[in-house]
């Protein structure tokens, strides 16, 4: 066999409709489209969204609020996630990374209290809660603001 004999297996490909070629097709003259309106025009379709002319939807509603485009996001870590690591390591955003407990390099990050410490660890991040700040050094580490 050759490639030029290969041939798809029996009923697995399907003529397409051959609309608008003569009555005896069964889709002949309006060629499945009916009789006039907007469906039948060619070159027309109809807007996601759209109601017949009634007051859509999405434009009924009242709209509220607004998104600030200038909101800081943040890396939120808390101490809970620190203790993962072994004693006496200098975290940095860069671990943090590798150990996929935050997901960029672009947001500052902020170290948050909740959970429990009993590594001396020297935490580098950008802010710290007053909570956090007070779990690490109880347990002889160092919070460093970058």
């Amino acid at each position: 066999m050759r490639i030029h004999e290969l041939r798809p297996p029996e009923g697995a490909r399907k003529a397409a409709k051959r609309k608008g070629r003569g009555v005896a097709s069964g889709l002949g003259k309006t060629a499945g489209r009916g009789q006039k309106g907007q469906k039948a025009r060619s070159g027309s379709g109809i807007r996601r969204g759209f109601e017949g002319g009634q007051m859509p939807y999405f434009q009924r509603l009242p709209k509220r609020g607004f998104t600030n485009i200038f909101k800081q996001k943040w890396n939120i870590v808390n101490v809970s996630d620190l203790a993962a690591f072994d004693q006496g390591t200098v975290i940095t955003r860069e671990m943090l990374l590798e150990a996929g407990l935050i997901r960029n390099m672009r947001d500052p990050l902020k170290i948050l209290g909740d959970g429990d410490l009993n590594q001396k660890l020297e935490v580098r991040a950008n802010r710290f809660s007053k909570q956090a700040r007070e779990k690490i050094e109880a347990a002889g580490g160092k919070a460093e603001v970058i």
